[in-house]
């Protein structure tokens, strides 16, 4: 006698290829998605550090100007045609906008020099320049080493607070030049920069060696 044995049946399961293709579109709108938040919070994360860079670049600008004035000493110089300029010089839309002589410049290498220095500023091609001689009396071939402040700058105005407080747009004023007074200085220094991006930033820096 024989006995049949009966095995079930195994059916076997697996995608159509109509359910393989919307897993398909499914995963690649899922996909996009990820990727596109994950490039908008690359964009947000690169942007955020290109104003951080930019704020500690106008920060670096401000406070070295703030070193400069703050600074500024009663002594007048010689330009390279030998004439006496004063102090402190400026204006607005001039060629040079601040022209200064300031102390404390540093000597780590103790080199045979005036602790004394010519600072000037100059708006040239969208960039504040900082422009300084290495010796006071400048001679016929002087030429001033240039360095970057602020860059994207659009404008820049220069005003002088004078002994009552009131706004000068010219230094030495005009009754200190008819006077002769070149080593006349104003209790303060405003400097108002327009910079793309950031508009118009006002500071005003103190003269400590006014008087």
């Amino acid at each position: 006698m024989s006995y049949l044995r009966h095995y079930p049946r195994r059916w076997i399961s697996g995608f159509t290829l109509l359910e393989l293709l919307v897993a398909l579109a499914i995963f690649g709108v899922v996909a996009a998605m990820a990727y596109g938040g994950l490039q908008s919070v690359l964009n947000t994360r690169a942007a955020s550090e290109k104003q951080a860079a930019e704020l500690t670049e106008l920060q670096l600008g401000f406070t070295r100007m703030e070193r400069d004035i703050e600074q500024i000493v009663a002594r007048s110089v010689r330009d390279s045609l030998g004439d006496r300029q004063p102090a402190l010089r400026g204006e607005t839309g001039g060629e040079i906008l601040l022209e200064f002589t300031r102390t404390g410049w540093r000597n780590p290498a103790g080199q045979a020099r005036s602790h004394l220095q010519r600072v000037a500023y100059q708006l040239k091609e969208g960039q504040l320049l900082r422009l300084s001689w290495s010796a006071l009396d400048q001679g016929p071939s002087a030429e001033p080493q240039e360095s970057v402040l602020l860059d994207n700058v659009t404008a820049v105005e220069v005003q002088f607070l004078d002994k009552s407080l009131a706004e000068q747009a010219l230094w030495p004023t005009a009754e200190a030049a008819a006077n002769n007074e070149k080593n006349t200085l104003p209790r303060a220094v405003q400097v108002s920069v327009e910079i793309k991006g950031w508009g118009r930033i006002n500071r005003i820096f103190r003269v400590v060696g006014e008087g």
